[in-house]
């Protein structure tokens, strides 16, 4: 199932630093690049570069690397305009970006430190304002003190650059993403410059996002989805991008909405946790002001989708001219840029299927069990669903790990070798019909084709098995808080550990008011989820463990840590838990 590459709509240049290029030259005086600055003015004071202002910059930050080919220059930015210039500068000047974030990001100093020392950088770019925490933090690292600092607001030329850098060619190194880590430590994908703009060709074609519009994104940049949205697919199609902070959405997510309705045909995307938050946060005094209805699309992606969620946020912004058919499901990964598989414009298709029959490798439509969003079907690559102990290519309707082949998928992992071989270069067996034989990327994650649409069902890894069946940690989890207003969405970690005689099954649950809990009402509460799950998955927890906000672990990109937190319940880092 895939669309012929050839008929895909070709992005400006075979290139990124060529796309700036040709949008520099041939629409120079165009707005390219907007950044609404709520830090340091609440209503978001805009800052607007043209392509020839952008190029100009880029330039400047090219010519004051002193790097060559292959050189790896990691960009340690605040989401703002600096970072777009850093990120396109060390690709112009030949070398290979890295797109990381601050030192100053809380709570994310040791991942930062584990990822510069797996590429080992020449040089970073920051802003003029972090030079010295950068500088600082660097000094604790292999070699930090051997690397070349430069400001993007302010470069200065180094001495003996050779400049310009030679072009690169489309199937050179652009960049190294580093995945989030929620099942291992982060290891850079190694993706070319043919690898990104044919996944940009991809996701245009399969959402049909029209280059006049504008995409508008508050993800953090050093993310495949917020990379790939907000900077590479406007500059590969001379699409206008505007950007926002992350933090700046948290605060007050009306302020996402509000520059979505600033611009005709406008486009986003988001995870689930997104599209819950906003309609939870938003008042009825700024829905009523908002204007969703010059919004082309959102997608939701990046984690698992929650049909309740989707119908929560269509309901709430209904009066503010958003339609169902505005929302596109869609599944990828790092690994294969970012897109694989995306939804129609229609109304987001919520299947239920017979939960007993999933958890066998079957899916089956039921009246009641387990509601799954479809997430659409490849563009310009294949999907298979393969028995992962096989390899042999499935029929609709089993469930298998979900297997990608295509110009989009990753070269492998930085300086892994067997890891990139193990993950990058898996082969079919037995009789596969006209899907190639490899190679094709091994994505560990499980889900189903039924009715033509991808369906995704879980992690591998995070899988649930007791007593010889198949449970799906997100399914369990959402029961489980499902049983109290005060458990946090989203915020709920299950997963397996070892028992007397087979794996048992543990829920961690963050509560808003567990502070104010007395035993009793810890232990009422614990009843009832595990009630709740008992009747609904037919799994006997072996504990429930209550804790307060911000004690279930994340990855970066926002995701439930479950390998991370089921370590952290194991080392007893929640305590002696009251209920057992």
């Amino acid at each position: 199932m895939s669309l012929a590459p050839e008929n895909l709509p070709a992005t400006a240049a075979p290139t990124l630093p060529a796309c700036l290029r040709h949008w520099a030259d041939a629409d120079g005086d165009r707005p390219a690049l907007t950044f609404a600055d709520f830090a340091t003015d609440r209503a978001g004071r805009r800052k607007t570069l043209s392509w020839k202002q952008l190029q100009e910059r880029v330039d400047a930050v090219a010519a004051a690397l002193p790097v060559g080919p292959g050189d790896r220059v990691a960009v340690l930015c605040p989401q703002s305009a600096d970072y777009v210039v850093a990120f396109l500068g060390a690709i112009t000047a030949g070398a290979i970006a890295v797109p990381l974030f601050d030192p100053g990001l809380p709570g994310h100093a040791g991942r930062l430190a584990a990822v510069l020392t797996d590429c080992s950088p020449t040089a970073v770019v920051t802003t003029s304002a972090s030079v010295d925490a950068v500088r600082e933090f660097l000094v604790g690292l292999p070699g930090g003190e051997d690397v070349a600092v430069v400001a993007a607001d302010k470069p200065t030329p180094g001495p003996g650059r050779a400049w310009p850098a030679p072009a690169p060619a489309p199937d050179d190194v652009a960049y190294l993403q580093y995945t989030s880590g929620s099942t291992r430590s982060p290891a850079g994908v190694v993706l070319t410059h043919e690898n990104v703009l044919a996944n940009v060709s991809q996701a245009v074609h399969g959402l049909g996002i029209d280059p006049a519009g504008t995409t508008v994104s508050w993800l953090p940049l050093f993310h495949d989805m917020g990379l790939v949205l907000g900077l590479i697919t406007p500059l590969a199609m001379g699409m206008r991008s505007v950007l926002m902070d992350p933090l700046a959405f948290i605060e007050r997510p009306v302020r996402w909405l509000e520059l979505l309705g600033d611009h005709n045909a406008s486009w986003s995307a988001a995870p689930n946790f997104a599209f819950h938050y906003a309609a939870s946060r938003v008042r009825e005094e700024d829905r009523a002001k908002l204007r969703l209805d010059r919004v082309a699309a959102i997608v939701n992606g990046a984690e698992p989708i929650n049909p309740g969620v989707l119908d929560r946020f269509h309901d709430t912004f209904a009066e503010s001219g958003y339609t169902p058919d505005k929302t596109r499901p869609a599944y990828g990964l790092a690994e294969a840029t970012v897109f694989v598989t995306t939804g129609p414009g229609v109304p987001p298709r919520v299947t239920t299927f017979d939960r007993v029959a999933l958890g066998a490798g079957t899916a089956r439509q039921a009246d009641d069990g387990l509601r799954l969003v479809a997430c659409g079907v490849p563009v310009g690559q294949h999907v298979a669903l393969v028995d992962p102990e096989t390899g042999v290519a499935l029929e609709d309707g089993a469930v298998g790990e979900i297997w990608v082949h295509g110009p989009n998928v990753g070269t492998g992992y930085w300086q892994k070798p067997l890891e990139s071989t193990e993950t990058f270069g898996a082969r079919l067996t037995g009789d596969h019909g006209d899907l190639p034989v490899g190679p094709w990327l091994r994505t560990g994650d499980l889900g189903v084709r039924h009715d033509g649409e991808v369906y995704i069902a879980g992690r591998i890894k995070d899988l649930l098995i007791v007593d010889g069946r198949n449970h799906y940690p997100q399914d369990v989890e959402a029961t489980a808080a499902s049983a109290d207003r005060d458990i946090r969405p989203g915020s709920v970690a299950a997963f397996a550990v070892e028992g007397t005689d087979t794996e048992a099954a543990v829920v961690v649950a963050e509560h808003r008011g567990h502070s104010a809990l007395t035993t009793e009402d810890e232990r009422a509460l614990a009843v009832s989820i595990r009630r709740l799950v008992s009747d609904a998955h037919g799994l006997a927890l072996r504990d429930v463990v209550l804790v307060p906000a911000g004690l279930v672990p994340r990855t970066s990109s926002g995701k439930i840590a479950r390998s991370a937190c089921r370590d952290r319940y194991l080392a007893g880092d929640y305590g002696k838990a009251l209920v057992r």
